[in-house]
């Protein structure tokens, strides 16, 4: 029960939420990515990536000073259930505006000479999103 509840307290924040449901939509992102989509600072990403860290929903990975986040490959079963919900729940039109705003960030990045961040590396193997 305890970890379920600590899930649940990583999630009971809408931009948690909202890092969520772009992770469930794109295989891994950037810090820097979080904060150019959704308006926030370096320091409230990060903290609020590591939460999600914390609560086992996701992993990170360094490359160089950047660090990426992805749904944790090895979720506990109540993590799973818990992020399958969330692929439903934060499914449909409500992202929209953040999609938007990704997609003209990393075309700014683009059309600047590159990534201001390292580029993401493929997964190898298992599904897309990481989730079963």
């Amino acid at each position: 029960m305890r970890r379920l509840a600590g899930i649940f307290r990583a999630l009971a924040d809408e931009t948690r939420l909202q890092m969520m449901g772009l992770l469930l939509r794109h295989r891994e992102l950037c810090v820097c990515e979080f904060v150019e989509v959704l308006g926030i600072t370096q320091s409230k990403a990060s903290r609020h990536a590591r939460y999600l860290l914390h609560a086992g929903l996701v992993e990170d990975r360094r490359a160089g000073l950047w660090v990426y986040y992805r749904i944790a490959r090895k979720l506990s079963r109540d993590a799973l259930a818990v992020v399958r919900g969330l692929r439903t729940a934060l499914g449909g039109d409500r992202w929209h505006d953040i999609e938007a705003r990704l997609e003209r960030s990393r075309k700014r990045k683009a059309l600047a000479g590159g990534r201001t961040c390292a580029a993401p590396q493929p997964r190898r193997g298992g599904r897309k999103g990481g989730v079963r």
